[in-house]
């Protein structure tokens, strides 16, 4: 992807994510994962976030983002999970008795910055 524009500033600033559940349980398949994926797309969406890649897997979640410079690592990485974690423990209630305390992420999380030499290794 190019450069992006914004009112006063011209940036191309891209991120690779990656987290995981909870005691690394297995379930984000089937509806779980299709809502994950649909929950994530409206989450960047909102914050003019461009995902660029991403792969919801059985225990985690890989994304390649490309984000505005007004929005910092932390701050995607807390509005995705946070939001993530509230809508599926409301649609999926059987999940909050496995995770019990309602926390369905793992407290940390991968991040990198992805410049031309580290998009040919995620590709991989």
């Amino acid at each position: 992807m190019g450069y992006r524009q914004g009112s006063h500033t011209t940036f191309n600033i891209e991120y690779h994510f990656v987290w995981s559940t909870k005691y690394r349980y297995q379930v984000l398949t089937g509806d779980i994962a299709l809502r994950i994926r649909e929950l994530v797309r409206q989450t960047c969406d909102r914050f003019d976030i461009h995902i660029l890649r991403g792969v919801v897997s059985k225990d985690h979640v890989h994304i390649l983002v490309s984000a505005p410079p007004n929005i910092s690592p932390s701050d995607i990485m807390r509005r995705l999970k946070g939001r993530v974690a509230r809508k599926v423990f409301d649609e999926f209630s059987y999940l909050k008795k496995r995770y019990w305390g309602r926390h369905f992420w793992v407290r940390g999380y991968f991040c990198i910055t992805s410049g031309e030499l580290a998009k040919d290794m995620i590709k991989e």
